[in-house]
């Protein structure tokens, strides 16, 4: 069986996001899914089948399926682009979180996924312990969202991933508003076996509606700084947001199942 590696959300190897991605002609089962994605030990394997005129697309962490996804998606459509239907320029995948469409625009793909509604919640002690710093504003959705007084805050925050665990949230995104880009922001994933997801792309369904609002800007670039790092281009509109990027193949390999 095929498994690529895609760096989503930059131009070059060793940067943005690495997701595995197996394309099946059949679903396996749950627990084999699972295992190859504990054994992958990335912090998302996709797994795509042909169903009809669109795929159906699952995402799995070392810790359990997840609803959403956006790395794992344009790694996805990368793939696809590049060695199954190199001739499309759209693909349609059906998820957990509904029919997502992902347009190829030359190297560019850009994804259309639901924004998160946000909703404002108290600024809590246990953020700041969790942290170490204390977030001038927070809100929640499936995702918590800690918003930081500068960027400098998120690219220097240590999080206790013990505590992280403890907060509101499957996972934790910091964020604040950049000198070079509309929001700088980092992600926590503790509770899916995963300290810091290099660039994310449903954190970013959680972080762009907040920014977007504060900035009153409906076209933003974000950067997202783990060690890796990565870039988005994000427009959100009517309850929907096109996160767009670019990708690069690390590796083709044959998993032995």
């Amino acid at each position: 069986m095929k498994c690529y590696i895609v760096d989503a959300f930059t131009k070059e190897i060793f940067k943005g996001n690495p997701a595995a991605v197996c394309v099946l002609d059949h679903w396996l089962p749950d627990e084999l899914m699972q295992h190859i994605a504990m054994e992958n030990s990335l912090s998302e394997t996709a797994f795509t089948v042909k169903e009809g005129n669109h795929w159906h697309l699952r995402w799995f962490t070392p810790g359990g399926e997840i609803d959403l996804c956006g790395h794992a998606t344009l790694g996805t459509a990368y793939v696809l682009s590049h060695f199954f239907e190199p001739d499309a320029s759209r693909y349609v995948f059906q998820t957990l979180s509904g029919e997502l469409i992902v347009t190829r625009d030359g190297d560019r793909f850009s994804m259309d996924f639901p924004a998160y509604d946000m909703k404002p919640v108290p600024v809590t002690d246990a953020m700041e312990e969790a942290l170490g710093v204390r977030p001038v504003e927070a809100y929640l959705a499936r995702d918590l969202v800690c918003v930081l007084a500068d960027e400098g805050e998120v690219i220097h925050c240590q999080p206790d991933m013990a505590k992280i665990k403890q907060l509101d949230g499957l996972l934790c995104n910091i964020t604040a508003k950049g000198s070079k880009y509309d929001t700088v922001s980092r992600s926590f994933a503790p509770k899916l076996a995963v300290p810091e997801d290099p660039v994310c792309g449903s954190g970013h369904c959680h972080i762009i509606p907040v920014m977007a609002a504060k900035l009153d800007k409906t076209d933003l670039v974000a950067y997202q700084a783990s060690k890796r790092g990565g870039e988005l281009y994000c427009h959100i509109e009517k309850g929907r947001i096109a996160l767009a990027g670019y990708a690069a193949l690390y590796a083709e390999s044959d998993l032995k199942i």
